[in-house]
């Protein structure tokens, strides 16, 4: 599993756990990483995740209802959720990381955490994402 795979999957579970456990975030994560110890250049991106996600969760949680037809943001599963909010900070915000990287690995956390169907899910919402925001093409990284 590479470096950056797994530092999405921590930034999965500490987002999820918000949900659960409002607070400060930096209390949050202090616990977390004492918990789930990780090289440092993993903790450093799922640190950036999270802080990206936190900040700018108004607007990612905004283009995620704008973009889930028929499903308001409560209604979604926390998982995939959180796994949408993770990877739409990433096509917003993380023009270093190429948008095909970006939804790949957010179907993959939906494979490995949520239910049968959660792939396609968060795949479509992505999709629809990518295509109506207009986002420029990214080059490899």
């Amino acid at each position: 599993m590479g470096k950056r795979h797994r530092a999405r999957e921590l930034a999965l579970m500490i987002l999820y756990e918000l949900e659960f456990r409002p607070g400060d975030v930096r209390d949050l994560l202090a616990d977390f990483w004492k918990e789930r110890p990780a090289l440092p250049e993993v903790r450093e991106f799922a640190d950036s995740l999270v802080g990206g996600v936190t900040a700018h969760l108004s607007a990612i949680d905004e283009t995620i209802a704008k973009n889930a037809a028929h499903w308001s943001l409560a209604r979604i599963a926390p998982v995939e959720r959180n796994i949408l909010r993770l990877a739409t900070y990433e096509l917003l915000q993380r023009y270093d990381i190429p948008e095909r990287v970006v939804i790949n690995e957010a179907i993959e956390l939906a494979k490995m955490y949520g239910s049968e169907e959660s792939g396609a899910f968060v795949n479509g919402i992505l999709d629809h994402i990518r295509i109506h925001l207009h986002l420029p093409q990214r080059s490899h990284a």
